[in-house]
């Protein structure tokens, strides 16, 4: 029983409950409602609001455009006024215009006319002049034409030849103030090559280490560097001889390099050659660079600055060929200036017109064609070329030309400047020098004791040492043939056998 009550209470309970579940849900359900029923409401609320903003803003908007429209439409009319002033205005103007051309014509129509009766009214006249002249125009015309050269031609004749007179004087003087201005502004010393140089020592006891055992150094010497040594009683002096300034100098500094070091022998001379000739080529360089900045001479290759430089130890007829071409190239510059040519151009053309002396010991042909070869092979203007090569001619192409012509005659007229036995020497000595090189097997000639000797050295593989017999014959009799010169001239023959290994 009393369960069947605890489960009474818990059945009405959970009634109970239930029951009060169910009213608050239903609370719920109608406070839902509500919410949504007055969320809806207000929306409606804003919608309208929202219709009636838009409604208002669109008429604003509406009332803007026509006031634009409006303000456009008059801005239109107004423009369209202006057009229509424009237009009647232009075709007011083309009317006159048509009216001016018209007008026009018709006076081009009058000159045309009064052209026609001009021409008509020449013709009668021509006509009636040939009637009562009895010839017509072309015939009046020739006899007009003659009397009048007839009347003049004495007296044009007469004044030509008093303006050519004129000129020729002028054009004389001109050219003698032209020339006198340019020696008299260049004025350099005269100073004559010798075929000889001096070695000072520091004393006589040296002249015996120089010469050596049985002569052995002084031989070596002068087989290297193609030179005569020449030991006389002079004191602390020894003398070299030969033509070639490039020989001379090469043993002088051989020499000068042997007597500092103190030793002297075969192997050291040797060594001094050689680094003598390294000098040498040092030297040669800077004379070259010397001269092109003496003269202000730029754009130079550095190769024929260097064949230039060899120019310092080449004499033309005892002159100094490298100062010669340096006043040359003043000289060129001075007349440059006094023509109104081309000054830096004049200078070098001046300075490279004997070029190919530096190279004609090696080269066969003439000066000006060598000359003119080393140019065309760096590219010189086609003016410097001509001078080079035509300055000793009498067809020029060029006033460059010219003007190097009168600069070389004027550095070479000086009083003194110039030796001409002394050219014919070493010409001789060259003559003498080619003469044995065009045998087969020679490698080197060396023509010393003033030309009465010839020393020739020969391939040891080609020629062998019955061979040096008839080669010795061949050019002694070739020098009898080819050449003129005082007594005789010694043959001197050297073949040397030279076999050089290494120990290691």
């Amino acid at each position: 029983m009393q369960y069947f009550i605890y489960f009474a209470i818990l059945a009405i309970g959970i009634l109970i409950g239930y029951w009060f579940r169910k009213q608050q849900a239903l609370k719920n359900v109608a406070s839902s409602e509500l919410k949504a029923e007055k969320i809806i409401n207000e929306a409606k609320s804003r919608e309208k609001q929202v219709i009636l903003d838009a409604q208002e803003k669109s008429l604003k908007i509406i009332e803007e455009s026509k006031k634009t429209i409006d303000s456009e439409r008059k801005d239109v009319l107004r423009q369209k006024e202006k057009l229509e002033e424009k237009e009647n205005f232009f075709s007011q103007k083309l009317i006159d215009l048509q009216d001016k051309q018209q007008d026009l014509y018709e006076k081009l129509n009058k000159i045309e006319e009064a052209k026609d009766k001009i021409k008509q009214i020449k013709q009668e006249q021509i006509e009636k002049l040939e009637k009562i002249a009895q010839m017509n125009k072309s015939e009046a015309q020739d006899v007009l034409f003659k009397n009048a050269e007839k009347e003049v031609s004495e007296s044009l004749m007469s004044r030509i030849n008093k303006l050519e007179r004129e000129g020729e004087d002028a054009l004389e003087e001109k050219t003698r103030e032209i020339i006198s201005s340019a020696m008299q502004r260049m004025a350099s010393p005269i100073t004559n090559e010798l075929t000889t140089t001096n070695v000072e020592l520091p004393s006589d006891e040296l002249k015996g280490r120089i010469i050596g055992r049985e002569g052995r150094n002084i031989k070596a010497i002068e087989n290297l560097t193609g030179v005569e040594i020449i030991v006389d009683d002079m004191p602390n002096v020894i003398t070299i001889s030969g033509f070639s300034g490039i020989r001379r100098h090469i043993a002088k500094r051989a020499l000068e390099i042997l007597i500092k070091d103190g030793r002297i022998h075969p192997t050291k001379i040797e060594g001094a050659v050689e680094q003598a000739k390294k000098d040498l080529a040092i030297d040669i360089k800077k004379a070259g660079e010397d001269a092109l900045y003496e003269l202000g001479v730029t754009g130079f290759d550095t190769k024929l600055t260097q064949i230039l430089g060899r120019m310092k130890y080449r004499t033309s007829y005892g002159q100094n060929a490298l100062k010669h071409s340096i006043e040359v190239a003043h000289l060129c510059g001075l007349l440059a200036e006094e023509l109104g040519a081309n000054t830096a151009m004049a200078k070098k053309a001046g300075l490279l017109h004997d070029i190919g002396k530096a190279v004609d010991h090696e080269v066969k042909g003439s000066h000006p064609e060598i000359g003119g070869q080393i140019a065309k092979k760096f590219n010189l203007p086609e003016e410097i070329i001509d001078a080079i090569e035509n300055h000793h001619e009498d067809k020029p192409k060029f006033l460059m030309t010219l003007i190097v012509k009168a600069a070389d005659a004027i550095s070479s007229s000086r009083p003194g400047a110039r030796n001409d036995s002394l050219e014919k020497y070493i010409q001789r000595l060259e003559e003498l020098e080619k003469i044995a090189e065009t045998f087969d097997g020679v490698n080197k000639t060396y023509a010393i004791q003033a030309g009465r000797e010839v020393r020739v050295f020969v391939d040891s593989e080609k020629v062998n040492d019955i061979e040096c017999y008839e080669l010795a014959k061949n050019i002694a009799k070739k020098i009898e043939e080819e050449l003129k010169y005082p007594g005789e001239i010694k043959v001197n023959l050297l073949r040397e056998m030279r076999v050089i290994e290494y120990a290691r």
